[in-house]
Formats: C-alpha cells, structure tokens, sequence
C-alpha cells in the first residue's frame, strides 16, 4: 500500500489502519482454564486451554477440534507422515467449569470494596455466576 506524505490525510490513514489491527477482544477465558465445548462437532468435550488468540477471538483447547497435517520430511533422516494437532476454536463455543460443580458456568467479576487499600486499586476475581465460588487464574 502507497503511504501518503504529502497530503491532508497523511498520517491518519495509517493510524486508522494500524488501531483496527491492534484490536484485542475482551475474554472471559484464559490460559490453563478448564473448558467444556457447547457448540460444533465436539460437542460435550471437555479440555484445557493451551492458547489464547485475542486479535482473533479464539482459543487452542488440548484434544479438540482435531486436524491432520500433512508433514513433508526436512532431511534425509527425517521421516514424513501425518500428524494431529488442535485447531482454534471460537470463544463463544466454549464455556468455563466451575470448579465447585464441574459444570459450565458463566462468569461475574468481584471487585473488592475494602477502604483499607493504601493503594487506590481494587482486586478483581472472577466467580462463577450459578454458584458464586470464585475461579481462580491458572497461570
């Protein structure tokens, strides 16, 4: 693409450009989240989650959404084959365990309300909404 020097609308072009690129979602789901899958051709499995794309909108669930992929040999002692490995799934067909219940659950966010904080920032939990047990990250 030509970038514009000279004109008006010089540099604007490119920073619109460049903001919808940077574009994350915002996701109730993260990395090492035990997930169950609501929608599509594996429905009813249950996963961890390996990755998190955010520009994308979806997540890398270990054992689901299966494809092969053809691999060529690189050397001479390297064997070609076929192997299996997860594809991305959308957000919105997974939904989060409880850790309670084992069942999906949607998710709130907690905010504590202690004036006590020196620092002005409140701490944020995410709990799950049937049975208000709070979800902890798993990093």
């Amino acid at each position: 693409m030509r970038v514009l020097k000279y004109r008006k609308r010089a540099g604007k072009r490119l920073i619109a450009r460049h903001a919808l690129n940077a574009k994350r979602t915002k996701m109730h789901i993260s990395k090492g989240d035990t997930v169950r899958v609501m929608r599509g051709e594996d429905k009813g499995k249950e996963g961890k989650v390996i990755r998190v794309f955010l520009k994308t909108g979806r997540v890398l669930v270990e054992g689901v959404n299966l494809v092969k992929m053809h691999r060529k040999a690189r050397t001479a002692e390297e064997q070609s084959g076929i192997r299996e490995a997860p594809a991305s799934i959308h957000v919105s067909n997974v939904m989060l365990l409880d850790p309670k219940s084992g069942r999906p659950t949607r998710v709130k966010a907690r905010y504590d309300s202690d004036a006590e904080h020196v620092d002005r920032r409140r701490s944020k939990e995410r709990v799950g909404a049937s049975s208000g047990e709070p979800i902890p990250f798993v990093r």
